[in-house]
């Protein structure tokens, strides 16, 4: 197409000349929020009758939303990942975000959003710095910098306009990734009121007719190909500016309140969004099933000689080496639905094979330890007090993990990028050439673990025969001869 004259994408052009009603003000028209948040949006109102529009309101000063108005809102977005084993690559333009507002030059038109009837939910995604309170925002008048104080602006205005009335409170869905987002916002809204001397009246209509439901998110979003950009605007037959390109999979669990499944028909949309009563759960999985096999995978896969995700799991060594430990020591410690749990790490698995997705393992190498003992411990100690015997694949990820820190492999330099102190320290505890002497040092070192791990039977001596195995034999070897041993 490299002759054709290429139109600007618009409205006009795209024939998407529908307009639709604001339900949805959206704090952050960044690329998380347009591959994920307004994907989803885009989806109901064409598949389920939805019949949303969203509002993309600016949250910082150096943003961009001009640059989005430019093309009446629109833009592509790629979609590329493997699902059920089959690689998936489509594209389609979204069309849900009907006007961006930049509150900092056009105060008077993002005020104007608390007078919209149909107004009914609030999502954002400012980071997880964003939902935070800031005592110098002292003065109701804006425009504000800190995302809560303009939430609390948008909220009191529409509190003003509609005199309290109780059906026209909103829906707070934030999407930044903190525990308990949406609960940690509304306490700074209150804040915010509290500071502002805002009345009585107001606060009690918070707390009685708005719903903040928490929520967990997880879809990559790598944003706009800029390394391959010219690939991906060939496929074009419009200029777009604002292409964004995602995984396949998407992940959305938000906590029910006041009927939500009633308000949204997730339920209609071939996608994985859940509303439940409790996402403790969900976020367990995604910790100890999705992180934990990155961290779990990750010094077998280094000192094998891998460099990247997908490689490593295309790997069969290593491929199986975290399967078995995800289906057989880490999925039973859990405590939930077995079957829910395998489709889980199935699809996880999948996600680690993306061809389109380079994830370097020296990345996820960053703070290794505290990851490992976040992700991975629980599900060791776990397994311990369930079966009363180790877990061999992950005692075994865990004996890579201190032979990593060694800091280098034959004649290998390893990718150490951790805390001074914690390297230091691995540095004093392989200054001993007794594998023993470096287990025990190792293990009980409660700076790394926040427990003794000496005092977990047996688990010292496995260890130390992990480690001797590793510096004798190649990685598939060591840990055959590792688990046939403990058998």
């Amino acid at each position: 197409m490299e002759n054709q004259i290429k139109h600007k994408l618009n409205r006009k052009n795209n024939g998407s000349q529908e307009k639709l009603p604001i339900k949805i003000v959206q704090f952050g028209g960044g690329n998380f929020m347009r591959g994920f948040t307004d994907y989803v949006i885009d989806q109901l109102n064409k598949k389920a009758g939805f019949n949303a529009g969203i509002a993309n309101v600016q949250p910082t000063q150096g943003g961009s939303v001009h640059r989005l108005e430019e093309q009446d809102n629109l833009y592509t977005l790629f979609s590329r990942g493997i699902k059920k084993g089959e690689i998936i690559d489509t594209k389609q333009v979204i069309s849900a975000i009907q006007k961006s507002i930049n509150p900092y030059t056009h105060y008077d038109e993002f005020l104007a959003l608390a007078k919209e009837e149909e107004l009914e939910f609030v999502f954002s995604n400012t980071t997880e710095t964003g939902i935070a309170y800031d005592g110098s925002a002292d003065h109701y008048e804006g425009p504000h910098d800190n995302f809560p104080a303009k939430v609390t602006v948008l909220l009191y205005e529409r509190f003003k306009h509609f005199n309290g009335a109780q059906d026209k409170g909103l829906r707070i869905i934030p999407c930044e990734l903190i525990e308990d987002n949406a609960f940690v916002l509304k306490e700074i809204i209150l804040k915010y009121a509290q500071l502002w001397n805002l009345e009585e009246g107001f606060i009690q209509w918070i707390e009685h007719n708005n719903y903040f439901h928490n929520t967990l998110v997880d879809r990559i979003v790598p944003g706009y190909p800029k390394d391959d950009a010219e690939t991906y605007e060939d496929q074009l037959d419009y200029e777009d500016r604002m292409i964004v390109v995602s995984e396949v999979f998407l992940l959305w669990v938000i906590q029910e309140a006041g009927n939500l499944k009633d308000r949204i028909p997730f339920d209609q949309i071939n996608e994985q969004i859940l509303v439940v009563d409790d996402i403790q759960p969900y976020r367990l999985r995604k910790v100890r099933i999705l992180n934990g096999g990155h961290t779990l995978m990750l010094a077998p896969a280094i000192l094998s000689g891998k460099e990247t995700v997908k490689e490593s799991i295309d790997d069969q060594f290593i491929g199986d080496f975290l399967k078995d430990t995800v289906f057989n020591e880490v999925n039973p410690t859990l405590g939930l639905d077995e079957n829910e749990l395998k489709d889980f790490a199935d699809e996880v698995f999948d996600r680690f094979r993306n061809p389109f997705i380079k994830h370097h393992l020296a990345s996820i190498a960053l703070y290794f330890v505290s990851k490992f003992k976040v992700r991975i411990l629980p599900s060791l100690l776990g397994y311990v007090e369930m079966n009363q015997k180790l877990p061999l694949h992950l005692t075994f990820s865990l004996a890579c993990l201190i032979r990593f820190y060694q800091g280098s492999f034959g004649e290998r330099s390893l990718p150490l990028n951790d805390e001074a102190p914690i390297v230091n320290r691995f540095k004093e505890i392989w200054e001993n050439r007794d594998y023993d002497q470096v287990a025990e040092l190792a293990l009980s070192e409660t700076a790394f673990w926040d427990t003794d791990l000496t005092q977990v039977n047996g688990l010292t001596s496995a260890v130390a025969k992990a480690l001797w195995e590793i510096d004798h034999h190649d990685m598939k070897t060591a840990c055959q001869n590792f688990i046939q041993f403990n058998s």
